[in-house]
C-alpha cells in the first residue's frame, strides 16, 4: 500500500506554506514562501490534476500516461479538491497575520479605496503614463467566443452599472499587465511609512478613464486567474521536423483546457456565473474561492523595503580553488566538490571559461536542462566556439516550462556554429554532464563535471546541489559513452551499457541501485551493522519501496532524506527500528540526491540527477557517479549526518502526512543548512574530519 503520490505532494507543498507561518522565518522570506507555495500549487495544477483529469475522462489511457500509483482518478482529484480547498483558507489565514505584521514595520498594502489625495495624484499619472499603453478591455458579451485567456496572467472582471436601473449591467475582462510593468508600485508615502499598491488596483481606481465612452456611472472589478492543461501534445506528422513539432506544440499549449478557475470569493454572483459558464467549467472542476489577491507567485519579488533581521552567508570559493589562477590546474590534480549555494557557482563557470580560452583545449561537450535567462554557461561555449573550440550542447527540449526558452538557446547556439543535440524521442535527457577534451604533445586528457543540479546560476543561489569537478579517467570515459549515445542513439543503448562508473538510467542505474541494497540486506542477515541513507526530491517508485521494505524487516537501519513526494509506507514493527524518515524545508531548496551505504564500513556513496521515481529510472536518461575521494566521501557523511539531526526544519515522514517537527533536544538547536554553511567554511584543503556523529 503507497501513499498517492499527488496527496502526498500536497503534503510537501502544507511543508512550504509551514515556513510562511514561522514567526522565526524573517518576514520577507515569509513572504515570498507563500509566492513558493502559489507557485507549486499553479504547476501542480497545470501538469498533475490535469494528467488526473485526463485520467478520469479516459479512462481507458491510464496505462499509457506517466503515473506511478494506480489509483481511482476521480477519488484522488476529489481529495485535492478538499485538501487545496484547506490549504487556501490556512494561505488566506496566514497572509491577514502577515500584513498586520507589515503595520508593524510601517509598511502598508493600499488598496484603490484607501489612497491620499496625493496619492490619487500619483496613481492617476502612473495609469496616464505607465499602464494605459498595456490595458486592452475586452467587451466580452458582445464577443461570440471568450477570448483567449492566458494561463499565467491575472485578470480583472468588471461589471459596469447604472445607479438608477439595475438591468443594464455590463461585463468587460482587462488582462493585468504585470510582465510589462510589474506588481507592486511605490506610493508617495508619510513620513519613514512605505506605501505600496499593487498594479490591479491602480487599474480599478482608474476604470472610469478607461470607459470613458459608455453611460456608466458604478465599477467593480475582481481579481481572477485560470490554471489550463500544461500537456505539449506532439503530432506524429512524418513529414514536419522535431523543433518544427515542439514549437507547435507550445503554440497548442494556449488552447489547453481550464482545470482551476480562482477567484476573488466578493465577486458579483451574476458575473461569476457568466464566467464559469463561458470557460466550460463543470461541478467537477476545481473551482476555489480567494480572497482579493491571486498569482502570489508574484510576492517572491516583493519590495526589500522590510530591514534585514537575518542575512545568510554569501556563497563562498572553494579552499582548494583559492588563491589559485586557474580552477582547471586543481581539476586535472584532484577532484573538488562543490556544494551549492554555500559554494560559489563561480568556479564552475571559470571552469568553463578557462576552456574556451586553452589552447590545447579542443572540445567541450554538456547536457543543458534549465538554463538561467542570461546564461553565463551559454556565454562561455560561444566563446569557446569562435576560439575554434568544438563544441556540442545536448539541449532537452522537452524540458517542462522551459520548452520555449531551450527552443530559443538552439537557435542562438547554432548561430554560433555550435553542434545542438536534441536528445532521444520519448526520453528526457536530464543527466547533468560535462566533458572537455585538450592535448597537450599529442596526449588526450579529459575533465569536466558531474552534478545533481541544473547549469543555471540563478537557481544555484537557492538550490541545494552537488557538482564532481574531476578529471577522472574512469568517469570520463563513461561520460564520453553518454555522448556518443546522445549523438547517434538511433544505433541502440551500447554505449550505455559499456558505462562502468557512472550509474546510467534507463539501463544500469536501477539494477545497480538494487544490488546496493541487496548487498546492505546481505550483511544484516550476518548479524552485522548495516545502514542505508537516501537523500532524494521524490520518492514513489513501487519496486524500491518494496526493496527498502525488505531491507527494514531485515534489520538494515534506513535513514531517508525526502524533499517532496514521499509515497512509502513501512510496517510497524516492535521487532524492527522504523525508518527515519524527514523532510527538510528551509530557505534553499533541498535539490540533491545522495545515497549512501554502510558496506561492513567501507562507505560507497554517490550523487545522483535522478529521484527514484518510474519516469527518472526506466524513462530519462540520468548519471550518478560515486564518490571515490577519502575526503569529499567524508565530507559527505558530515552533511548527511547534520541534515539527519536537524530538529528545526525537518518534519517527520509518515503515513498521516501530518507534517509534525522532528524536535529532538532543546538545549542545542540544529538547523542543518545554517550548520553545512559553517561545516563548509571551516573545512580547509588538507582536513576534512567528522565532527558531528
Amino acid at each position: 500500500m503507497l501513499i498517492p503520490r499527488d496527496i502526498s505532494w500536497l503534503s510537501f507543498n502544507g511543508r512550504v506554506l509551514q515556513e510562511a507561518n514561522d514567526p522565526t522565518v524573517p518576514l520577507q522570506q515569509r513572504i515570498r514562501f507563500l509566492g513558493i507555495f502559489s507557485n507549486n500549487l499553479d504547476e501542480f495544477f497545470r501538469v498533475r490534476v490535469a494528467t488526473l483529469k485526463r485520467m478520469s475522462d479516459y479512462s481507458a489511457r491510464r496505462k499509457k500516461l506517466n503515473i506511478d500509483i494506480d489509483a481511482n482518478a476521480q477519488q484522488i482529484l476529489d481529495e485535492i479538491q478538499m485538501i487545496v480547498l484547506r490549504q487556501q483558507n490556512e494561505f488566506e489565514r496566514i497572509w491577514k497575520n502577515i500584513l498586520q505584521e507589515l503595520k508593524q514595520h510601517r509598511v502598508y498594502l493600499k488598496n484603490e479605496k484607501q489612497l491620499t489625495k496625493p496619492q490619487q495624484q500619483f496613481v492617476r499619472e502612473f495609469f496616464e503614463t505607465q499602464v494605459r499603453n498595456y490595458v486592452i478591455p475586452l467587451m466580452i458579451e458582445a464577443l461570440p467566443t471568450l477570448p483567449y485567456i492566458r494561463d499565467k496572467s491575472i485578470y480583472l472582471g468588471v461589471v459596469m452599472r447604472k445607479k438608477n436601473t439595475a438591468y443594464q449591467d455590463q461585463y468587460a475582462l482587462i488582462e493585468v499587465p504585470v510582465t510589462s510593468i510589474g506588481r507592486f508600485v511605490l506610493l508617495p508615502s508619510p513620513g519613514n511609512e512605505k506605501h505600496i499598491i499593487l498594479l490591479e488596483d491602480i487599474i480599478r481606481f482608474n476604470l472610469p478613464r478607461i470607459f470613458p465612452y459608455f453611460d456608466y456611472d458604478l465599477f467593480e472589478a475582481w481579481l481572477f486567474k485560470v490554471t489550463k492543461d500544461a500537456e505539449l501534445e506532439i503530432d506524429h506528422d512524418l513529414s514536419t521536423s522535431f523543433v518544427e513539432k515542439m514549437a507547435k506544440g507550445i503554440k497548442n499549449r494556449r488552447k489547453g483546457k481550464p482545470v482551476r478557475f480562482v477567484y476573488d470569493k466578493e465577486m458579483d454572483n451574476g458575473l461569476l456565473q457568466y464566467l464559469i459558464g463561458r470557460l466550460g467549467l463543470t461541478k467537477k472542476s476545481a473551482i476555489i474561492p480567494g480572497g482579493r489577491i491571486h498569482n502570489f507567485r508574484h510576492f517572491m519579488d516583493f519590495p526589500k523595503v522590510l530591514p534585514v533581521t537575518q542575512q545568510r552567508k554569501p556563497a563562498f570559493t572553494h579552499p582548494l580553488l583559492r588563491d589559485k589562477l586557474r580552477v582547471t590546474d586543481v581539476v586535472l590534480q584532484r577532484d573538488i566538490m562543490l556544494h551549492f549555494p554555500y559554494h560559489s557557482f563561480d568556479s564552475l563557470i571559470d571552469m568553463l571559461r578557462e576552456a574556451a580560452m586553452d589552447a590545447t583545449v579542443e572540445r567541450i561537450q554538456l547536457t543543458a536542462y534549465r538554463l538561467a535567462s542570461s546564461s553565463r554557461v551559454i556565454h562561455a561555449l560561444i566563446n569557446a566556439a569562435r576560439n575554434g573550440k568544438s563544441v556540442e550542447v545536448m539541449l532537452e527540449l522537452k524540458a517542462r516550462f522551459d520548452e520555449e526558452a531551450n527552443l530559443e538557446w538552439k537557435s542562438v547556439l547554432e548561430e554560433e556554429g555550435i553542434r545542438v543535440l536534441l536528445g532521444v524521442p520519448n526520453m528526457k535527457v536530464h543527466a547533468k554532464l560535462c566533458v572537455i577534451t585538450r592535448r597537450e604533445k599529442q596526449k588526450l586528457q579529459y575533465y569536466g563535471f558531474v552534478s545533481t543540479g541544473n547549469l543555471n546560476e540563478s537557481s544555484a543561489r537557492l538550490y541545494a546541489d552537488h557538482c564532481l569537478l574531476t578529471s577522472s579517467p574512469a568517469i570520463m570515459r563513461d561520460a564520453l559513452r553518454v555522448f556518443e549515445y546522445l549523438g547517434k542513439w538511433q544505433r541502440g543503448m551500447t554505449p550505455l551499457w559499456k558505462c562502468k562508473t557512472l550509474l546510467v538510467s534507463p539501463v544500469t542505474m536501477r539494477p545497480s541501485i538494487a544490488r546496493l541494497i541487496e548487498r546492505e540486506i546481505k550483511i544484516a542477515h550476518a548479524g552485522k551493522k548495516a545502514k542505508i541513507i537516501i537523500k532524494l526530491n521524490s520518492l514513489s517508485d513501487l519496486t524500491l519501496i518494496k526493496l527498502l521494505n525488505k531491507a527494514v524487516s531485515s534489520g538494515v537501519e534506513l535513514h531517508l532524506i525526502i524533499r517532496g513526494i514521499y509515497c512509502a509506507q513501512f510496517p510497524i514493527s516492535k521487532k524492527r527500528l522504523p525508518p527515519h524518515a524527514i523532510s527538510i524545508v528551509d530557505e534553499y531548496l533541498e535539490h540533491a540526491r545522495v545515497l549512501a551505504f554502510y558496506n561492513k564500513g567501507k562507505e560507497r556513496v554517490f550523487i545522483s540527477s535522478a529521484d527514484w521515481m518510474v519516469r527518472n529510472l526506466d524513462y530519462r536518461l540520468e548519471a550518478a557517479v560515486e564518490i571515490v575521494d577519502k575526503a569529499i566521501k567524508n565530507e559527505f557523511l558530515n552533511i548527511l549526518d547534520i541534515q539527519l539531526a536537524d530538529n528545526v526544519k525537518a518534519r517527520l515522514l509518515n503515513a498521516t502526512l501530518d507534517n509534525q517537527y522532528a524536535g529532538g533536544n532543546p538545549k542545542q538547536f540544529i538547523r542543518s543548512q545554517v550548520l553545512i554553511a559553517d561545516f563548509l567554511q571551516r573545512a580547509s584543503s588538507s582536513r576534512f574530519n567528522k565532527t558531528v556523529s
